[in-house]
């Protein structure tokens, strides 16, 4: 499928600023050279960009989940509006149309409501929209099934009305509107929610390239409880688990596929001739030590092999502090071989970032 023409720049965005970091959203929304002009839902601000062509510097990735243009917008209330959905379908088949999106989506402004009024108005909205928009826009089973690359037509709605914009999943922040679909856990399975930040982050890293196939090998830093782990083990892999403290006990008999050593990461050295498909560090203390640990053993990892890496930010509470802290680690990744894919704000993520790592060619 080719791309669609190119839509005119909108100065109007849809920004989602993560609550951990709502304290500074004034600097960063003055680093943007934004101007909020709404509150939408939960965390969405509706933006003025001075210039609307610049994109966001590098040093606000992961401040920001989710950044769309609004290319068209409906303020109104859906509940006490007649008619809404069919209005608001008829409307974008008209605008939209005819720039051939690969697919359609629509999510609400507030997912976690325990009210599910307007996820259901979503869901319907989609279901109008897909009849209406050409037939390949449904053939997508699943939202991560579309090219990471390719726009979409991404909608929102919720009391404040209705916000769409058309870009690609990887501009925007995620597959799905807002980013990433809330997972919910089983208490009676749920080892830690670490376990949840892997799921989400193994979505994130398909914006970027193919996750490890079932069956490969990664190497877990900081592994206890284990709620990591647990997550990896479900999706078929096989995982060596370090850490000084034990994993839960509700891993054991997974012997076949997972190794435990109870040892300090720093005094972890592979069997010659061992090499791992992945690795993934969710250490915490100080992160230049973490990352320096990263490195080393990243020279186990098998070459384009992905490097999950999440950068605590403990005593870096400014964004200035924040910022440098993110620097000095991303630049000493970079002086050891592995480069920075992307660095991103989960939801499960708390004072700290994501970063998406990977060897350098030739490292």
């Amino acid at each position: 499928m080719e791309a669609p023409p190119a839509t005119t720049p909108s100065p109007i965005r849809l920004i989602r600023v993560p609550e951990s970091f709502a304290n500074l959203e004034s600097d960063l929304f003055q680093s943007l050279g934004a101007t909020v002009t709404r509150k939408l839902g939960r965390n969405y601000r509706l933006v003025r960009l001075t210039d609307p062509t610049q994109a966001p510097p590098p040093d606000l990735a992961g401040f920001i989940s989710w950044n769309l243009p609004v290319h068209h917008s409906w303020p109104c209330n859906p509940r006490n509006t007649d008619g809404f959905i069919e209005h608001a379908a008829q409307a974008l088949a008209a605008k939209f149309s005819a720039s051939n999106p690969q697919t359609v989506l629509v999510g609400a402004l507030d997912p976690g409501s325990p009210n599910r009024y307007y996820r259901s108005l979503a869901s319907n909205l989609r279901g109008r929209l897909l009849q209406l928009f050409p037939d390949h826009c449904s053939r997508l089973r699943e939202a991560t099934d579309q090219n990471p690359s390719l726009p979409t037509l991404f909608c929102h709605v919720g009391n404040e009305g209705l916000f769409c914009g058309l870009q690609s999943p990887r501009q925007s922040g995620g597959f799905h509107p807002g980013g990433t679909r809330f997972i919910r856990q089983s208490d009676a399975q749920t080892i830690s929610r670490a376990g949840a930040k892997l799921a989400e982050a193994l979505h994130h890293l398909q914006l970027h390239q193919s996750p490890p196939a079932a069956g490969s090998h990664w190497l877990e830093l900081g592994a206890s409880p284990g709620g990591m782990t647990t997550e990896l083990l479900r999706r078929n892999y096989r995982v060596t688990a370090i850490d000084r403290a034990p994993l839960d006990p509700r891993l054991t008999g997974t012997s076949n596929t997972l190794t435990t050593i109870i040892a300090d990461a720093a005094s972890f050295h592979p069997a010659p001739g061992t090499s791992y498909d992945a690795l993934l560090c969710d250490m915490n203390g100080s992160a230049l030590d973490s990352i320096r640990q990263v490195l080393r053993l990243a020279k186990f990892l098998h070459p384009g092999a992905p490097a999950i890496f999440t950068l605590k930010l403990p005593g870096a509470n400014t964004l200035d502090e924040i910022n440098q802290l993110s620097r000095t680690v991303i630049r000493t990744a970079a002086a050891g071989g592995l480069n920075l894919i992307a660095k991103v704000h989960l939801t499960y993520n708390r004072h700290e970032f994501t970063l998406f790592l990977q060897p350098s060619s030739g490292s």
